[in-house]
């Protein structure tokens, strides 16, 4: 069950035997596109680490040792009839300085940038944020120091929403990440939020 206000998130139990501690959101991504996605992981660094405050000591996540265990939605991701999985984000674009950018987050950051302040990874939503083709590079590069604090909204050619699903098509074909990864171009893109898809060791 997806996070509600006001309840504690998790609880605090062994690490399980199986767990996966991974580097960052490549190797998670790597990891939940593999064969048996593991009982739970570790996530060491990167922007789920980030915004869930996991520990980055390998350490930590030793088989039987107390840790807090929290739930995590995950991203169903469909280009041109290809399904992969991503835990932090999906981005499209040609590049973060021209054209269209769309971003569906699980996590609060990309990188340096806190780009949906809002996100919560088990909340049952994604946060989307749409910049429009017409934004110029003047606003962009404007913008892009406030990315570090949220302060980059409201803007009038950044659309935000929250989805549990949703399908959008471009005027021409954009590339694609999956929590930092490029797996390719499309003219599409298609996401759907999985509630409690993931166990993580925080």
């Amino acid at each position: 069950m997806t996070i509600r206000r006001g309840e504690d998130w998790g609880s605090v139990a062994p690490v399980p035997e199986g767990t996966v501690v991974v580097a960052d959101d490549v190797d998670l991504a790597t990891v939940l596109n593999g064969a048996s996605p593991p009982p739970a992981i570790g996530v060491l660094a990167g922007d789920l680490h980030r915004t869930i405050s996991s520990s980055p000591d390998p350490g930590h996540y030793v088989v039987g040792a107390p840790v807090t265990i929290v739930p995590v939605d995950t991203v169903r991701v469909c280009i041109d009839g290809a399904t992969r999985i991503a835990a932090s984000h999906v981005v499209a674009r040609r590049s973060w300085w021209f054209g269209e950018v769309l971003v569906v987050a699980n996590a609060q950051f990309v990188g340096a940038w806190d780009v949906a302040p809002r996100s919560h990874p088990n909340d049952g939503w994604l946060d989307v944020s749409h910049v429009r083709a017409r934004m110029s590079l003047r606003q962009r590069l404007a913008a892009r120091p406030r990315l570090r604090t949220a302060s980059h909204l409201p803007h009038p050619d950044i659309e935000t929403s929250r989805v549990r699903s949703g399908r959008w098509e471009f005027r021409r074909p954009l590339r694609i990440w999956v929590d930092g990864r490029r797996i390719g171009r499309s003219a599409w893109l298609e996401v759907e939020c999985e509630p409690d898809a993931l166990m993580v060791c925080i």
